[in-house]
């Protein structure tokens, strides 16, 4: 790898940081940088998806502490949710971590092509059209405990298959069955963890993690992480957050288009 890919990958990384703190999903750029330069990097579509899992566990934490200190994961029926959530999200993310191994990396460019497509209209629809609830699920009741289950499963897959983590999804699907939208984001900080933690055990067993790599990329995500709490409050991340979903739809496209011919 030569200096100048490396500084691209830290400054990426610290972008994406920021993102994850100010306008939510910024670390999906991680996985995206890694894919495209995985050539020059001299990785295949498993390590990028198992390296960029490795950093995402860290940033878990992070928010989780953040918002145990702020409130919202306080109490049983958070702390409920948020370990049926995340017990679901294992079993997602490690089944995810080896279908990986088994597909070709045109596949995986495709597969990640059409996340990052949905992704961003998800950013665009939330951002201009807002984003209501469906039903009114309590999360005490059986329906409740289905829910939590089934969005544990349904995020935890492509998390571990494509190593993007999982809030992006977590948070308007946890949304629109009723959960108020600070503890859904806070229930998908917590996830995360999970996700990442275990999709990366899923890719270390067939030594598909770069830990040399993971630490280059994981320590400026984390620092951007912090940093971006600092903006988020003096800055309106609502522009922020239009221009992160047209970035997210134009490299979607690109990645259909060309996602199985990595830049090299």
């Amino acid at each position: 790898m030569s200096f100048s890919t490396g500084l691209l990958l830290v400054v990426i990384a610290l972008v994406g940081g920021i993102g994850i703190t100010t306008i939510g999903p910024g670390g999906i750029f991680v996985t995206i940088a890694l894919f495209i330069l995985s050539p020059m990097l001299d990785i295949d579509h498993s390590t990028v998806a198992g390296t960029a899992s490795a950093t995402f566990v860290a940033t878990g934490l992070i928010g989780s502490i953040a918002y145990l200190r702020s409130g919202q994961l306080a109490g049983s029926v958070a702390r409920r949710a948020a370990l049926l959530l995340s017990a679901a999200s294992v079993i997602g993310s490690f089944a995810g971590a080896q279908i990986n191994t088994r597909i070709e990396t045109e596949v995986f460019g495709i597969l990640l092509g059409l996340f990052v497509l949905v992704t961003g209209l998800i950013i665009l629809q939330r951002r201009l059209r807002g984003l209501k609830p469906v039903h009114d699920i309590d999360l005490q009741s059986n329906k409740g405990t289905a829910a939590m289950l089934g969005i544990g499963l349904i995020v935890g897959l492509p998390g571990g298959l494509l190593g993007v983590g999982g809030p992006v999804l977590a948070v308007p699907l946890m949304v629109l069955v009723g959960v108020p939208m600070l503890l859904a984001v806070a229930l998908a900080q917590v996830q995360s963890i999970f996700i990442s933690a275990f999709a990366t055990g899923g890719y270390a067993i067939h030594g598909a993690v770069d830990w040399i790599l993971a630490l280059l990329v994981g320590i400026p995500l984390v620092v951007g992480t912090v940093a971006g709490w600092w903006i988020a409050r003096r800055t309106d991340p609502q522009k922020l957050k239009t221009f992160l979903g047209g970035v997210l739809l134009v490299v979607g496209i690109y990645l259909l288009a060309g996602g199985s011919t990595p830049v090299g």
